[in-house]
């Protein structure tokens, strides 16, 4: 016997069918909001028992990359961060809204959760923001600065000034300041919308030193030429990446406002796909997951964890059934 759908779905669904009706079929958010059929889960949130990392800072970084400009950053340390031995290192963009305790994202608890139960390795966690001057605002949970910062032009753009930032400016900093991993593959960047795509493309400009990428409803569309990444992995030569996309099907579908015609190179589930299928073709490690959501966090933020697991499924464990700290919640780093 089938089941009547109740509550937000229902409403949603009929929402939508109505939309269509009305010969709304390719525009988009239209209805209520997808959004409410996500919500994070216990990996995101703080838990008893479980160490909490530090975030240090903020700190400020000029840029000799984009010159008159300065990024400003955050340190997640894990309270298992040991400086005799080397962690991996993940860095997001858009660190304020990564961070941010009341968001969509609260990356700090996943870690948290993560490394203390081992689904993933001990690593130091760096939430960068886009390059402003110093006389524009840091962006915020309400304004990431497309419009007030260098986000726009950082992040959107095929080139390897932003990888040179990463690379050049603030790995070494990082270097001096922890033990990382110098090894490509204990290192891993992410980030959603145009930070999305400024994380595929520094791994996609420096595979020798990133191996890992996480994306959040990606900007691989014609903002500044993304569109063109799917035919750029299908003729260049394969780089040795490990890729987790997640988009949903109402992210922004290729209408402009006023209901001008539809642009596939800016249909952001469409470009999404096709650098799926190009990933994929060409034999990478690719995870990917479609939802119901729009531009945003609502999905991504709450698969956060899974795609931290997926990412990160290989670090190194112990198989001697004898191990007893193996089978154990990892605790606290001893203080010196």
């Amino acid at each position: 016997m089938k089941r009547a759908l109740t509550g937000v779905v229902a409403v949603w669904i009929a929402a939508c069918a109505h939309a269509f009706a009305q010969g709304g079929g390719p525009a988009q958010n239209q209805g209520p909001d997808p959004g409410l059929l996500y919500h994070v889960g216990p990996d995101s949130l703080p838990q008893d028992g479980v160490p909490k990392g530090e975030i240090r800072g903020p700190f400020t970084l000029p840029s000799q990359a984009y010159p008159g400009t300065q990024h400003t950053y955050w340190v997640y340390v894990p309270a298992q961060y040991e400086p005799a031995v080397p962690a991996c290192l993940m860095i997001f963009n858009d660190g304020q809204a990564f961070k941010y305790p009341e968001g969509d994202i609260r990356a700090p608890n996943v870690m948290d959760n993560l490394i203390y139960r081992r689904e993933i390795p001990v690593m130091i966690g760096v939430f960068i923001n886009p390059g402003r001057r110093p006389d524009q605002p840091e962006p915020n949970p309400s304004e990431w600065g497309d419009r007030t910062t260098n986000r726009p032009t950082e992040y959107n753009s095929l080139d390897d000034k932003y990888a040179r930032v990463i690379t050049e400016e603030l790995m070494p900093v990082l270097y001096k300041e922890y033990n990382i991993s110098k090894d490509p593959e204990q290192h891993g960047i992410g980030g959603a919308s145009s930070g999305a795509i400024a994380a595929f493309t520094v791994a996609w400009e420096r595979p020798d030193q990133f191996h890992k990428v996480l994306s959040i409803v990606g900007s691989f569309v014609n903002l500044r030429g993304g569109n063109a990444y799917p035919d750029i992995v299908r003729k260049s030569e394969k780089k040795p990446l490990r890729v987790f996309l997640q988009d949903g099907r109402n992210d922004n579908r290729g209408q402009g406002r006023g209901g001008s015609a539809y642009d596939e190179t800016r249909d952001w589930f469409l470009q999404n796909v096709r650098l799926m299928q190009a990933l994929t073709g060409k034999g990478y490690d690719v995870n990917y997951t479609w939802g119901m959501n729009r531009h945003g966090q609502k999905m991504g933020g709450p698969i956060l964890p899974e795609m931290m697991r997926w990412l990160w499924r290989d670090h190194a464990v112990s198989m001697d059934p004898n191990d007893m700290v193996e089978r154990s919640p990892n605790p606290p780093a001893k203080k010196p």
